[in-house]
């Protein structure tokens, strides 16, 4: 029963959740490279936090789980890092909002916190260090970035962002150890992630800090 399950999340893995991988790559890059316009640098600035903020978060997975590195087998990630990077650069800095970077990192949030769920859960890691591996492919991108920009890091501020990531990438987990399908839950587990990082931002939402 058990290598049954994780086949089919195998099977849904090599087929659906690329996508949802690429996409989750995209906006990553995208926030990165808005960093960088935001902070006001050169292309290769640009380039390079796009690519870090891109692919960071599943480098850190696949060496913690025993896969290849994803993007130095495939020339796919690191070009749409590259693409949304140029994007950026000849984009007017008018058509990016203050708070884009905060929109187009809770996508990438809620996609990589299902996608690395996914992968470890395929991988054969068991569901609680697949749910954290969910939480590293979503948080150490924007990690990274905050901490070569200089700028506080996201993990840190108050509004609810790891949270959400732990939410899209536990639903994922729990759902399909529950049965469920596994397309139905990963929308739900995005859907979820998302929502509660839409919110957070939206209401400026956050977990009680430590009062001593």
């Amino acid at each position: 029963m058990i290598s049954d399950h994780l086949a089919g999340i195998h099977a849904f893995y090599m087929s659906a959740l690329p996508n949802l991988d690429l996409a989750g790559t995209a906006v990553f890059a995208l926030s990165g490279a808005l960093v960088a316009a935001k902070a006001r640098q050169t292309l290769l600035t640009f380039a390079f936090f796009a690519a870090i903020t891109g692919v960071g978060g599943g480098t850190v997975r696949d060496l913690l789980i025993g896969a290849p590195v994803f993007w130095m087998h495939a020339t796919t990630p690191i070009a749409v890092c590259l693409i949304m990077a140029l994007l950026v650069w000849f984009t007017p800095r008018i058509f990016w909002p203050d708070r884009a970077i905060d929109w187009f990192d809770g996508i990438g949030l809620a996609a990589y916190g299902v996608y690395g769920a996914a992968k470890a859960l395929a991988y054969g890691i068991p569901w609680l260090p697949a749910a954290i591996m969910g939480v590293v492919t979503a948080c150490m991108g924007g990690i990274f970035r905050d901490v070569l920009a200089g700028v506080p890091s996201i993990v840190i501020r108050p509004e609810l962002y790891v949270t959400a990531a732990a939410l899209a990438a536990g639903s994922y987990v729990l759902l399909t150890t529950c049965g469920a399908a596994d397309l139905f839950a990963a929308l739900v587990a995005f859907a979820l992630g998302f929502g509660l990082r839409g919110v957070a931002i939206w209401k400026g939402l956050a977990l009680p800090t430590y009062r001593g």
